[in-house]
C-alpha cells in the first residue's frame, strides 16, 4: 500500500501520468410504484419495493494530476474484457500496485 501512496505523491509527468483504474458492479432497479413528492413539512416517499433490471459494470479511468476521468458502463458479459478492449495497454514496467 505505501508503495502506491508513494505514486500519488510523485510530481507531474506527461510522458509517465498517474492513471488509476477501478471496476465496480451495480444492481439496475426501478420502482413499482410512483413515488410521493416532497411537500412542506413532509418529506418525499419511496416504497422500498423495486423491480430488478440486471446489473451494469462500470469502469473508471481517472489521471488526478491531467485533470482528467472516464467512466464507462458496459454489459456484464463485455466484463472479463475490461479495460484493454479499449486498446489501453500499459507499459508493464511502469505498472505499481
Amino acid at each position: 500500500m505505501e508503495d502506491v501512496l508513494e505514486v500519488y505523491q510523485r510530481p507531474h509527468d506527461p510522458q509517465c501520468p498517474v492513471v488509476c483504474l477501478d471496476e465496480s458492479s451495480k444492481q439496475l432497479i426501478a420502482e413499482t410504484r410512483v413515488p410521493i413528492p416532497a411537500k412542506p413539512g413532509h418529506p418525499a416517499r419511496h416504497d422500498y419495493e423495486y423491480e430488478r433490471n440486471g446489473t451494469a459494470n462500470l469502469f473508471m479511468m481517472f489521471a488526478p494530476l491531467e485533470g482528467w476521468r472516464h467512466v464507462e458502463v458496459t454489459d456484464p458479459r463485455v466484463a472479463a474484457r475490461g479495460p484493454h478492449r479499449r486498446g489501453l495497454r500499459p507499459d508493464p514496467q511502469g505498472i505499481v500496485g
